[in-house]
């Protein structure tokens, strides 16, 4: 008889459950948002845990990539000699970091928590370079208990039941990794079977746990890249179905930022909201140390409920539900040094009840575009675009563009990434809208001036494919530049820059590198006038000169006749100056 190989946990491994996982929840996502239901009935749950998974896997993605740009080669039992790669201490420390910074709602910071507990085992010090059975056990109990421990108040009938329940199903099995996966998915899925009998909204709604239900999805992820075998989706898709819920479309009014607004679902397992609840959700990465953080626990948790603080090594997410916003944001500034603030007010409707919103009507036709600054994203705001902001440094994930269209409410979409490094970004947010009965036409701008223009000649009253075809000629009229710093010294189109040079681009492309912010804009503005043109558009970041404005405008106004100028200010956009010129 042939013996049965045995499976195993690595680093490749890892990154095929991550691959896994993010495709399970893309498929899960529709129905877990729709069975969202305690204490906020926001209906995001699986949106949000696909964008902190998203977040996990662009991390382990960074990871093997910094390998395959200086490859070298290692012999594995079986396998032979192959390139050498990220080892699994490099894999699942990279996956637990992704999602700390990426984790969105209750549900994605209980996930984050979740694969930080499996990280303390599979890349401890002293830890075997493949994971087998005993140590995948462990690393399941440790992920259980330490997302306990992170929850303020933990309520049964959450993703914590479900995770504890993996955990002992997985104790009770004896073999390798298949093995022990296989066991504790099977004891994820009877405890989500179980929740409503274990908290009472969900019982009432006709629902399990939408957490609970992303979890199970996750280890089924875990079972294939174990085994390879592919586990019955079917099976695991929630097991009931709402009697009432609220339509799964956040308010786009209700945010304070422009991006989906963040769950918070039942995971966190906090104080039942059944009878109304806090107005805010407050979510924060905060960088300060152990007992910083828990004066943090106890101030916030005396401000509200929902309470979920997770991570360590001086990086931590918070997560909160408050009535005082401003006083939850002010604790982490007491605690040390709070950023990537989110604040979502929840709006119409009391959402912790889990009573019904009104319906909204679709709209027939809308723009979704991606922004760098602030100031941008009001200006779109004002022209009626639904805006995604895009931090420097922290580009959009898919499902973030998605949550837009969502949000949009429409039967057509516009979809504008405004980078052309975002353009497979949006075209799978786009796909994906499609397959939701959503009309969606991505125009490939590149620069947040080829929007501004392409935004200008929109008319919702035109036919669709004939307002695609004017946007898109416009913004493709369009010639774009900008002014920024370099970081570090590199090859360019234009010669060797170094760090702290002013480079101007045209078009992407390096044309000028100089030492003076006016001097460089001035010199690519004349080199995109050059070619002709009737108006100079200029966004201004908050790092430029004071002066620099005022000074193009001069130029302009004294160098080329007929040629109108824009002005707006950016704000913290990254780019020192963008300019377009029409």
């Amino acid at each position: 008889m042939a013996q049965v190989p045995q499976t195993f946990l690595d680093g490749l491994a890892v990154r095929t459950w991550c691959g896994l996982a993010l495709r399970a929840l893309g498929r899960a996502r529709a129905e877990i948002d729709a069975i969202n239901v305690y204490p906020v009935a926001d209906g995001d749950t699986g949106t949000n845990l696909y964008l902190t998974v998203e977040s996990a896997a662009t991390a382990v993605e960074a990871v093997f990539a910094g390998y395959e740009t200086q490859p070298g080669y290692e012999t594995r039992p079986g396998y032979g000699t192959q390139p050498a790669g990220p080892t699994l201490a490099d894999a699942v420390r990279a996956m637990a970091h992704g999602a700390l910074i990426g984790a969105r709602g209750n549900s994605g910071t209980i996930l984050a928590q979740l694969l930080r507990g499996m990280a303390q085992v599979l890349a401890a010090d002293g830890a075997q370079p493949r994971c087998d059975g005993p140590a995948l056990r462990l690393a399941l109990r440790r992920a259980a208990d330490s997302a306990r421990q992170a929850v303020a108040h933990p309520v049964e009938g959450t993703v914590l039941t479900v995770a504890s329940a993996a955990a002992d199903a997985a104790e009770r099995a004896d073999g390798d990794c298949g093995t022990v996966a296989r066991a504790a998915h099977e004891g994820a899925r009877a405890a989500l079977a179980a929740t409503p009998s274990q908290l009472g909204v969900l019982a009432r709604a006709g629902v399990v746990d939408a957490g609970g239900s992303g979890l199970v999805a996750m280890l089924g992820a875990l079972v294939e890249a174990c085994t390879g075998e592919t586990v019955d989706t079917e099976a695991d898709r929630p097991a009931a179905t709402p009697n009432a819920l609220p339509d799964p479309d956040p308010d786009p009014e209700s945010e304070t930022e422009a991006e989906p607004a963040p769950d918070a679902d039942a995971d966190a397992g906090a104080c039942a909201a059944e009878d109304g609840g806090p107005a805010f959700e407050v979510i924060y990465l905060l960088e300060a140390d152990d007992t910083a953080v828990a004066r943090l626990r106890t101030r916030l948790d005396a401000l509200g409920d929902s309470l979920v603080v997770v991570g360590g090594d001086g990086l931590w997410n918070v997560h909160v539900h408050v009535d005082d916003a401003g006083a939850a944001v002010e604790a982490g500034v007491e605690a040390g040094r709070p950023y990537r603030i989110r604040i979502t007010h929840f709006g119409l409707g009391d959402v912790h009840t889990g009573g019904p919103r009104p319906p909204r009507e679709r709209a027939q036709r809308a723009v979704v575009a991606v922004v760098p600054g602030q100031g941008l994203a009001e200006l779109y705001t004002e022209a009626g675009a639904t805006t995604v902001l895009a931090r420097p440094g922290e580009p959009p994930a898919s499902g973030e563009l998605l949550a837009a269209v969502r949000r949009a409410h429409a039967r057509e979409v516009v979809l504008l990434p405004n980078d052309a490094e975002l353009r497979d970004t949006a075209a799978a947010a786009a796909e994906q809208a499609r397959t939701e009965g959503v009309r969606v036409a991505l125009i490939p701008t590149r620069s947040a001036v080829q929007g501004i223009a392409a935004l200008a000649v929109s008319e919702p009253g035109r036919r669709f494919d004939e307002d695609v075809v004017q946007m898109t000629s416009a913004a493709g009229a369009t010639r774009y530049g900008e002014v920024v710093v370099a970081e570090h010294r590199s090859w360019t189109t234009a010669g060797i820059c170094q760090a702290g040079d002013v480079l101007g681009l045209i078009d992407g492309d390096v044309a000028v590198i100089g030492a003076d912010v006016t001097t460089t804009a001035e010199t690519v503005l004349d080199r995109m006038l050059q070619a002709g043109g009737e108006l100079v558009t200029l966004v201004i970041g908050d790092e430029a000169p004071e002066t620099v404005a005022a000074h193009l405008e001069t130029r302009v106004r004294e160098s080329y006749l007929a040629v109108d100028t824009a002005v707006y200010r950016g704000g913290h956009q990254g780019a020192l100056l963008l300019i377009g010129v029409e």
